[in-house]
């Protein structure tokens, strides 16, 4: 998550995060897209991994099982989640590490990481937070390295943008309308990303889900 006085736990309310799995995977189609996701990055052995708002951990744990010989972390900024992150890993016998930290300023050096992964976390952002957010990945990528995004795009018809205003009732609305006017790619382009294009969509029972691709050509330089 980022630095700010507006900071909202997944899923709004803190009554649901127990059950942001079933959520989920119930309304988002999320064995799909994540596995599609994980396609698209193509992890390779030795890789350095980041799952950016990793919440639960799901991604993070299905990159390591799809690639065991990379290194996966997980960054959040709700402590909550990342207990129940830590305890899933726990669980399954793979070895992730979850990081406490925020999207605007990770706690990372420079150029640690090959692949950034992220998903249904940046429509929480508003647009200055998620340029802020962008350039930080940047910063934390090695040259060449990239950035692999599933989250809401434009709907793809009329009955895809009604059904999105349930996320948007949900999550915000100033956050999410770079998403829903399809803008999300112009905004990793303004944070350097080159290449940057939508590599697939998903649909799903409240819209479209877009799996956006940039890749980094050196690091950011950003002034403080």
């Amino acid at each position: 998550m980022t630095q700010t006085n507006q900071y909202l736990p997944a899923l709004r309310f803190r009554w649901l995060t127990p059950a942001y799995d079933v959520i989920v995977g119930l309304s988002t189609r999320e064995k799909v897209f994540k596995h599609r996701l994980l396609d698209q990055a193509s992890l390779q052995p030795g890789a350095q991994v980041l799952d950016l708002g990793c919440g639960t951990g799901t991604l993070a744990l299905w990159a390591k099982r799809r690639q065991p010989e990379a290194t996966v972390t997980g960054l959040d900024g709700d402590p909550q989640i990342l207990a129940i992150a830590q305890e899933k890993a726990g669980r399954s016998g793979l070895t992730v590490g979850f990081r406490h930290g925020l999207s605007d300023r990770l706690p990372f050096p420079d150029q640690t990481f090959d692949c950034v992964l992220s998903s249904l976390f940046f429509h929480h952002l508003q647009p200055a937070q998620k340029i802020a957010s962008l350039l930080e990945v940047r910063r934390v990528l090695r040259p060449g390295g990239a950035v692999h995004i599933a989250d809401w795009g434009r709907p793809a018809g009329a009955l895809s943008r009604g059904l999105f205003y349930v996320v948007q009732l949900l999550d915000g609305f100033s956050n999410t309308q770079d998403h829903v006017a399809g803008r999300f790619p112009l905004l990793m382009k303004e944070a350097g990303f080159d290449g940057v294009e939508v590599r697939g969509t998903v649909a799903t029972m409240y819209g479209t889900l877009n799996l956006f691709y940039g890749r980094s050509a050196g690091a950011a330089h950003v002034s403080p």
